[in-house]
């Protein structure tokens, strides 16, 4: 178990699953891993103490690279950040003089940071500024709302916030900013309280607010998440050594079925497929992945107790062959 009470002091979130995380990654002196979402520096802190290795983060969000001092203080030139969006990760290691890696970890999606500074607008729990973007840059969800038709709003909250309502919700946005612009997120958020109303409590349980999924939404298709996911597992295929590991830990299931589809066909099985079913056995690439482990690893009951935005989190991991890399664009939104 890692124990990190300074951490904690030092004002760093820990992440979710982090004893999986690097026991999967399995740290050993002398090699070099890939941190493709820094963030808090928590994964990255968690390996420069598990082994006398060298650590690459990436991160696109300016904040995460400001973030990043105490480590350099720590642990000097073992420690490298890179400031660019993982999804290009085998061009930033490659500028930086890295064309293979022993390992890449990636934690998918927002950063309790970003979640909890009310001025990145990610959040509707404390009202801030419409925003959501990682990079600082770029179309924000303010630009969204206010300027896209009402068909390809809903199919954006339908498609990315599963979201069955999201006909009803863009249908009163699209109304309502003919008044006033949004520009809070308070006011997106009550409107669409507004519209669906608030859910029935459940014993036990706390209702989530019927904003959550649109929020979501918004968020994945300003930072073009899922196609980052997408070029982030390509380019992890492209740098990692025979033998490195592939540990992702996603959020949901939009995440998590790109991750699961990636690792099932780059495993060369097909999803579904069952080794009973009679077929040619040498059709299309050779494996570029083995799977260690059957399906994905959950947090358990102490650590959703302790951090209650673990509950959703899956770790899925792969090891590397001595395959080629399988040829794919990866261009384009998820």
């Amino acid at each position: 178990m890692i124990a990190a009470p300074n951490h904690e002091e030092a004002g760093i979130h820990i992440p979710v699953l982090l004893d999986e995380v690097v026991s999967a990654l399995a740290p050993k002196a002398g090699e070099v891993y890939v941190d493709g979402t820094f963030g808090a520096g928590g994964y990255t802190r968690a390996v420069l103490e598990a082994a006398d290795c060298h650590v690459i983060a990436i991160d696109r969000d300016p904040d995460a690279i400001r973030r990043a001092e105490p480590l350099k203080r720590d642990f000097g030139d073992r420690f490298t950040i890179l400031e660019g969006c993982f999804g290009d990760m085998a061009a930033l290691l490659s500028h930086a003089g890295h064309d293979a890696v022993d390992g890449v970890m990636l934690d998918i999606g927002v950063s309790s940071f970003q979640i909890d500074e009310a001025e990145r607008g990610f959040s509707f729990q404390s009202d801030g500024p419409l925003d959501m973007r990682m990079a600082r840059s770029g179309e924000s969800a303010a630009d969204v709302v206010n300027t896209y038709g009402e068909e390809a709003l809903a199919n954006i909250i339908y498609e990315y916030g599963e979201e069955r309502k999201s006909r009803r919700i863009a249908a009163a946005v699209v109304k309502d900013r003919t008044d006033k612009p949004f520009e809070r997120t308070k006011d997106l958020a009550g409107l669409i309280e507004r519209i669906l109303g608030r859910p029935p409590m459940k014993k036990g349980q706390r209702a989530v607010h019927p904003a959550t999924r649109t929020f979501q939404a918004l968020r994945i298709h300003v930072n073009d998440e899922l196609g980052e996911l997408k070029r982030g597992l390509m380019g992890a295929e492209a740098i990692l050594k025979p033998e490195g590991r592939l540990v992702v830990v996603s959020f949901h299931s939009l995440e998590d079925r790109i991750v699961k589809n990636f690792m099932v066909e780059r495993s060369g099985r097909a999803a579904g497929s069952s080794r009973h079913l009679p077929g040619p056995v040498d059709v299309g690439p050779k494996p570029s992945f083995l799977l260690k482990t059957k399906g994905a690893v959950k947090p358990g009951e102490e650590e959703m107790g302790r951090n209650p935005r673990s509950r959703s989190s899956r770790l899925r991991t792969a090891v590397r062959t001595d395959a080629p890399a399988w040829v794919g664009s990866g261009k384009g939104k998820g």
